[in-house]
């Protein structure tokens, strides 16, 4: 018998297909609000028309833009957001880049309600051995415009970097997941295909990991099988031809679903532990750490779960292979990486990585247990 709790999350919208301006300006009108601070992505601002539109189009009601957000969230950066958007009396946060922008966003929110003004403020919010504190709700909210694909902008998790330790650091409020986020295939054109494609195999670990858990119900699996078989179909589509809208959209609407199972209340497992350390301690981008880790992780869980790695393979239109084998070889076809050595972790890190992961929240939930650090090794010798 199924057991569980599926705890519908506080978004209110999810907008696809319509232009990202006209989009932001309509959800202004049905929220209310009069001053928005855009949160954006530097590139996007300085190499493309995009955020101008955006700005041109919002008109008096854009009340500062911040576009200084480096990958991994590092406090510094969300500490400088927090004090721009004070100064500018915001009303909302309005976001247009990756994950990293789309999680300094929500990390700004909890930093506006608590009065959080230096990077040693943050260790009042942060999630501290698995215990969330105590804090007020954000009053300022947020809508995300995303450019990348790995989901962030359907959690109310942000991953936030104490630059000081190289630890990514977990906040959370149920009110911190963006009221609205607008999915426009045609804003992701200007992404690099690397980051496109590799955020593309984090959403794929969303939903390998969801469908693979213990934890899993029919609730989630009904949004992760489907959401791994457009994603399976759509990302090799953008990489045959970047200017393919429906494949960017199918991808974009395959990441929404692949989302819905964490929300349900299913946990990932070692793929998403080990990789926030990737990130933190050797800054691995978020979608690299999934391209190398995800396969070796199912190699290691498979004696635990076989039955649920063939559901993952099938979904990905290989019935009956090896789910490992499956996942090793699409993401070899989108050109990503696929060893820990090409991003320069080598096995003298090993012990490290294998201690920090041993502290992060999803490996005392990955389907086959794991007991000690050197289990974790054994992943990572997998995929050295």
């Amino acid at each position: 018998m199924h057991q569980g709790r599926v705890v519908y999350g506080a978004i209110e919208e999810v907008v696809f297909g319509h232009p990202a301006a006209d989009a932001i300006v309509a959800q202004m009108d049905r929220l209310g609000t009069q001053r928005a601070f855009l949160m954006v992505s530097g590139t996007l601002n300085r190499e493309t028309g995009q955020i101008a539109n955006i700005v041109q189009a919002l008109g008096p009601r854009c009340a500062g833009l911040f576009d200084a957000m480096p990958a991994h969230t590092p406090r510094e950066a969300v500490i400088a957001a927090t004090n721009a958007a004070r100064g500018a009396a915001a009303d909302l946060i309005v976001t247009v880049g990756g994950g990293s922008i789309t999680d300094g966003a929500k990390a700004v929110q909890l930093c506006l309600a608590n009065g959080i003004d230096d990077i040693e403020g943050i260790d009042r919010i942060r999630v501290h051995k698995g215990v969330t504190p105590e804090m007020t709700a954000p009053k300022v909210r947020q809508i995300s415009v995303p450019t990348t694909i790995a989901g962030g902008e359907f959690s109310s998790i942000a991953g936030v970097t104490d630059s000081r330790t190289h630890v990514k650091q977990m906040l959370r409020h149920p009110l911190t997941v963006p009221r609205a986020t607008i999915l426009d295939p045609a804003i992701t054109v200007h992404t690099p295909e690397w980051l496109f494609l590799s955020t593309g195999i984090r959403a794929v670990d969303h939903c390998v990991e969801a469908i693979c858990s213990h934890e899993t119900h029919p609730y989630a699996d009904a949004q992760s099988v489907k959401g791994l078989a457009m994603l399976a179909d759509a990302l090799p589509r953008v990489k045959a031809d970047p200017t393919d809208l429906d494949a960017r959209m199918d991808a974009q609407i395959g990441t929404w679903l692949s989302m819905g199972p964490l929300a349900a209340g299913v946990p990932m497992g070692a793929s998403h532990g080990i990789g926030y350390v990737l990130g933190a301690a050797f800054d691995v981008p978020h979608g690299y750490t999934s391209c190398i880790m995800l396969p070796a992780v199912m190699r290691w869980n498979a004696s635990a779960n076989a039955e649920r790695q063939m559901i993952a393979a099938a979904a990905m239109g290989f019935p009956g292979h090896n789910a490992a084998d499956v996942l090793d070889a699409f993401i070899r076809s989108l050109g990503m990486p696929r060893r820990l050595a090409e991003m320069r972790v080598s096995p003298e890190h090993f012990d490290l990585i294998a201690e920090q992961a041993m502290r992060t929240n999803w490996i005392p939930h990955n389907p086959r247990r794991i007991e000690s650090p050197a289990q974790v090794r054994e992943i990572l010798d997998l995929a050295a």
